[in-house]
């Protein structure tokens, strides 16, 4: 059944993917979820959208799945590089976590947003909270459009 319902997923486009996993979500997660969805692809109409189930090639579940936004180059160390979103939202077990990659600056949205966005986690390209009632949302909604604003991944 599992396999089933994999190869199901890969035929949805990925709006229908999208919606599939929102409505797994529990509330109030589901709720926040939407809310910042909505706001992302009003805020940024035609960007990208992507959704990745959190699978590796070989089916095995190695992250949780991601909604993604907009398009930016990932550099490794190694050199190589691959394109993928500038901004993702992620449900874990413990609440919701919004990324924000291709930041060359490690250390950009923990000194910019970390003092004033309420009680939320934030690393070098996470922000991680329980609930949006913890957070300030603008401040929020500022680090994302900052993401979605940088021109070159690092």
């Amino acid at each position: 059944m599992g396999q089933f319902v994999a190869s199901m997923r890969r035929e949805m486009d990925v709006p229908e993917q999208v919606e599939a996993y929102l409505a797994t979500q529990p509330e109030p997660k589901q709720a926040g979820l939407r809310r910042l969805h909505t706001y992302i692809l009003a805020e940024f109409p035609g960007c990208r959208l992507w959704f990745t189930d959190g699978t590796n090639a070989d089916g095995k579940v190695v992250a949780n799945p991601n909604i993604g936004y907009g398009a930016c180059t990932i550099t490794y160390a190694d050199g190589s590089s691959r394109e993928f979103y500038r901004i993702g939202l992620s449900a874990g077990t413990t609440g919701i976590s919004v990324y924000v990659l291709g930041l060359g600056d490690k250390t950009y949205l923990a000194r910019t947003y970390g003092s004033s966005i309420g009680k939320a986690s934030v690393t070098g390209y996470c922000i991680k909270f329980r609930h949006l009632a913890v957070i300030n949302v603008d401040v929020l909604q500022a680090a994302i459009q900052y993401g979605m604003s940088i021109h070159q991944a690092g």
